[in-house]
């Protein structure tokens, strides 16, 4: 046991513990892969199929080395997501297997996976815990599971085996609720269930990766470890460390019974939603085309495109002239016109078309199936060349002054653009010399989302750790910049004439409280920005 019992002297008002390593210890069984393997040949003779067992116990063997290795990985992550039962069968327990077999298997693949825990290993009930289940119910301390599970109903049906399953107010596993431990909603979420916030519970687990990150994370009143095979050799280095280990659940049960009562119970506890966190910075979100910078449609730099693009086509069992090529282009452009207009129309947020589909999709469609593979391949470099070739660019007047004052009073500038390229961006700002004062770039292809969709910007102020109520927003469009920048709260949506956008338009935004500003240039920006500092007495933001 360590020596850092100060967490613990007080009672949890929860107590929530992991499966394996806390309540059960699990043995591998000597057969179990055999048998694992059989009841799978057994299930493939069910539907008329035949495979023989070593095939089937080498693709298990394979499977569950590679399960090891992407369960450390994932618990490197800050949110990590668990995968789902089909997944698991079709991409690591059947991957080696005929079609017909594995289509079988992923179609039962929440079957296979209760057979998967049940088999392979023996569970037997961890010393200290039927003590530790009784105590808690004399203080009336409630119980919660919080478990990484690729069967979470194998894990109910143990506990109910073992005369448990009563204990336990709520059972979190991974599988069901779609994430994975050190990801610290898992925890909260069963904190919530039970009424109590996590401050005011304690997290019983056995392994540092994932269950003292976890607790960490979430907040917890203590992290706890009930050593396993896994405590003391975690994958990789862990900065986090527990209050308590010990040795057997008996030393948490010890523990439980010296604590004091605990503290008065807090406000009852609602589910957490996710927010997005607020910071504390002065930040300038800005658009790039239409504000940072004017495009010229340049039919040489887009006939130049399109010959390298008739290049990459041409040859075999598809004709690609300079002409083809771009008239492929302008249907792709037109079809993406349309998937905008339909994304706004959809409750699934407003996505962005990714290059892939755009380049093999949309101006694909109708090639050869040698035509888009090459599209497909190539449709990242495709992009970003297309994304300089639509159009010449020409920096406004006023941005790099704007730019500067920025830098000289510490404001961050964040680039939010809704782009078929974010790396064209880039590099039409690094042309202009303005990039060095820039602190990032959000850009739709690379989020996911496009304005006016809350995501893209909630991904810039995090960046700035910035306070939407001293965040300035500059863009040119009401109905994605103004109105995007106004979902997250930002203070100052600030248009700018000259852009995509009709005057009338840009004033009416104004009337209806969608923007707060119109400007002529930036300069005009660096002018509000400078006189709302002075209006509040500060130098700097």
């Amino acid at each position: 046991m360590s020596d850092r019992l100060t967490p613990l002297h007080r009672a949890p008002r929860a107590l929530l513990l992991d499966f394996g390593g806390v309540i059960f210890q699990t043995r591998k069984r000597e057969a179990g892969r055999d048998d694992l393997a059989a009841a799978i040949v057994a299930r493939a003779e069910r539907a008329g199929h035949a495979i023989d067992a070593p095939t089937v116990r080498a693709s298990l063997d394979a499977a569950i080395t590679a399960l090891g290795h992407w369960k450390h990985a994932s618990s490197r992550r800050l949110e990590p997501r668990e995968m789902t039962h089909r997944e698991v069968v079709g991409d690591f327990i059947a991957a080696d297997l005929p079609a017909p077999i594995r289509a079988l298997l992923v179609a039962e693949a929440g079957d296979v996976l209760e057979d998967m825990n049940t088999m392979i290993s023996d569970h037997e009930v961890r010393p200290g815990i039927r003590e530790l289940i009784a105590h808690a119910a004399e203080r009336g301390i409630p119980l919660g599971i919080v478990s990484n599970a690729h069967s979470g109903r194998s894990h109910r049906r143990i506990l109910a085996e073992h005369g448990l399953a009563s204990a336990f107010g709520v059972q979190v596993y991974s599988d069901e609720v779609g994430m994975r431990k050190p990801h610290p909603r898992m925890i909260e979420l069963a904190a919530a269930a039970l009424g109590v916030a996590p401050a005011e519970a304690w997290y019983v687990g056995d392994t540092q990766d994932r269950d003292v990150v976890a607790g960490r994370r979430a907040g917890v009143g203590a992290v706890v470890l009930t050593a396993s095979k896994h405590t003391d050799n975690p994958p990789f280095g862990i900065a986090d460390t527990a209050d308590a280990v010990f040795a057997t659940p008996e030393g948490l049960y010890e523990a439980l019974v010296a604590a004091e009562e605990p503290a008065a119970a807090d406000a009852p506890v609602e589910a957490p939603a996710a927010a997005p966190a607020v910071g504390t910075r002065a930040a300038l979100l800005i658009d790039h085309g239409g504000v940072i910078s004017s495009s010229t449609p340049d039919d040489e730099l887009l006939d130049a495109f399109c010959d390298q693009l008739a290049q990459l086509l041409d040859g075999g069992d598809e004709h690609v002239d300079a002409a083809r090529a771009r008239a492929l282009v302008a249907d792709g452009r037109t079809r993406h016109r349309e998937f905008k207009q339909h994304q706004r129309a959809s409750a699934d947020g407003i996505r962005e078309l990714d290059a892939t589909t755009f380049w093999r999709d949309l101006v694909g469609d109708g090639l050869s199936p040698r035509a888009r593979a090459l599209l497909e391949a190539e449709a990242h470099d495709l992009m970003f060349r297309y994304g300089r070739a639509k159009s010449r660019r020409v920096l406004r007047t006023g941005i790099r002054a704007l730019l500067e004052q920025c830098a000289t009073t510490g404001t961050a500038v964040v680039v939010v653009s809704n782009t078929v390229s974010g790396r064209a961006v880039r590099a039409e700002c690094a042309a202009h010399g303005i990039d060095h004062l820039i602190a990032a770039y959000v850009c739709s292809d690379e989020n996911g989302f496009r304005k006016p969709d809350h995501r893209i910007v909630e991904e810039a102020l995090a960046i700035a750790d910035a306070d939407p109520q001293r965040t300035w927003f500059l863009g040119d469009k009401p109905q994605n910049d103004a109105a995007a920048a106004l979902a997250l709260g930002i203070a100052r949506r600030v248009l700018v004439r000259g852009g995509s956008t009709d005057d009338a338009a840009l004033d009416a935004a104004v009337d209806d409280g969608l923007a707060t500003d119109v400007i002529h240039s930036a300069a005009a920006l660096a002018d509000l920005m400078t006189s709302a500092r002075d209006a509040v007495g500060v130098a700097t933001p």
